[in-house]
């Protein structure tokens, strides 16, 4: 009697096997032994060890027994190149740090500076488990050429504001620069542009409304600081009137493209507002605390159905660009404020990390969740440490134990960035050679 031959094993290009796997799904699925199989930057399969090992073959295995595996994170805002000033002008009121301090700073910088700042920061970014980022500042085309070298995904976007750019020159070149931006890098892999005025205290409504309008036109996102603090509400109230929030809804640009990144100084009509346009929310607890900027009332916000990114800020005013410590903070920040130790919970922030970053950003349905087509960001973190030991909840370790340095693996679109610990794509020692010059020059 004959016996017939197993099935042909479909190909893939890599496998991940035997870990736990948190898909975060809408069904918030797990498996454990679980594996991903990735074929062509996607995701083919994930499911049972056992199953995916059945059905699928790869040249490259990974064994990610004793680890998690989950969605790369999304820094949902940052600065990156301001790894440059990490350290610069601290404990200082938000006003006097950035009036006093970071724009001079600003305005000496060059392309290059900004490029290997970056460089820097997506190392940073590789090995604490990020995939992804929003980025505004200076020259952000050597911000995206440095997000591509990396093999990061990267929304950026130059910021605009009423007065000169070292970049770009007069104010009325920046919209251009934008448009330049947003041609050349359409359709790319990795890189993403939006329009990115500052705030509205450095923003006319003249050029806010110019930034809607190109925002439409091209159908890419709008990213802009918004009451960051009570400091800037009063100021926007005596100059035009209304509340900041307010402000853009009378000049229509309010809606579901546009990020609104800390959003600190709300009340209740600010939020009803949000809510009512799908207004997307870029929370940066840690940057709020150092500047004593306050706490934003994320825990309504994401009652009114909102929804949250979550983002470092830039290393100016962090000083880092950890989201394992931006999850750890999040979490215990709004328990302490509103005295509930129920609200944000270790699983509401792992998933303002990941897919909520992801659908904030425009990236809804392409990252933030491990399942059959989706983009192959994937992030594998150690938990054979003496802090993540015993495991009664992964999530929970992920959000209160685990920190940057556990992260031992991350691709993004199917492509190893670093392994082992050890980066692909970077040569950190050029990096810090060139960085080490600038700051050089910086003291003097």
């Amino acid at each position: 009697m004959q016996t017939s031959a197993p099935p042909e094993k479909k190909t893939a290009d890599i496998l991940l096997l035997n870990g736990h796997v948190l898909t975060l799904d809408a069904r918030y699925t797990v498996f454990d032994p679980g594996a991903i199989a990735v074929r062509e930057g996607r995701i083919a399969a994930v499911g049972p060890a056992s199953e995916i090992q059945d059905n699928y073959d790869a040249p490259e295995r990974i064994d990610i027994s004793g680890c998690v595996a989950l969605p790369g994170l999304v820094n949902a805002h940052t600065h990156a190149a301001m790894t440059l000033f990490r350290g610069l002008a601290d404990d200082l009121p938000l006003m006097d740090w950035l009036q006093g301090h970071i724009f001079p700073a600003e305005a000496k910088l060059t392309g290059d500076w900004v490029y290997w700042g970056t460089l820097l920061a997506c190392a940073e970014m590789i090995l604490s488990g990020t995939t992804a980022f929003c980025d505004m500042y200076l020259f952000e085309h050597r911000v995206a050429d440095a997000a591509r070298d990396a093999g990061m995904r990267a929304l950026v976007g130059e910021v605009l504001y009423d007065f000169p750019s070292p970049c770009y020159g007069p104010p009325e070149n920046g919209l251009k620069h934008t448009e330049d931006l947003i041609e050349k890098w359409r359709g790319d892999p990795l890189v993403r542009i939006a329009v990115e005025p500052h705030a509205l205290y450095t923003c006319s409504p003249e050029l806010l409304g110019k930034c809607g309008d190109i925002s439409e036109r091209h159908g890419v996102p709008m990213v802009v600081h918004l009451s960051e603090n009570e400091a800037e509400v009063q100021q926007i109230i005596q100059k035009y009137g209304k509340r900041p929030v307010s402000h853009l809804a009378s000049l229509g640009l309010l809606g579901p493209t546009l990020v609104a990144d800390h959003c600190v100084a709300l009340d209740e009509s600010d939020m009803a507002l949000l809510a009512a346009n799908d207004v997307k929310i870029a929370h940066n607890p840690e940057s709020n605390m150092k500047l004593a900027s306050g706490i934003a009332p994320i825990p309504r916000l994401l009652e009114l159905g909102l929804t949250v990114g979550l983002g470092t800020d830039g290393c100016a005013s962090n000083n880092n660009l950890d989201m394992f410590g931006e999850m750890d903070t999040c979490a215990k920040l709004h328990k302490a404020a509103t005295l509930d130790p129920t609200v944000v919970s270790a699983q509401t922030v792992l998933q303002m990390a990941t897919c909520g970053g992801a659908k904030a950003l425009g990236w809804d349905g392409r990252i933030g969740r491990l399942e059959p087509g989706m983009l192959a960001d994937v992030i594998v973190v150690d938990f054979a440490k003496p802090h993540l030991t015993p495991v009664y909840n992964p999530v929970s370790h992920l959000v209160y134990a685990a920190g940057a340095a556990d992260v031992r693996d991350t691709i993004v679109g199917g492509k190893v960035l670093m392994k082992n610990r050890i980066l692909q794509t970077l040569d950190l020692e050029e990096i810090f050679a060139h960085v080490r010059e600038f700051a050089s020059k910086a003291r003097q």
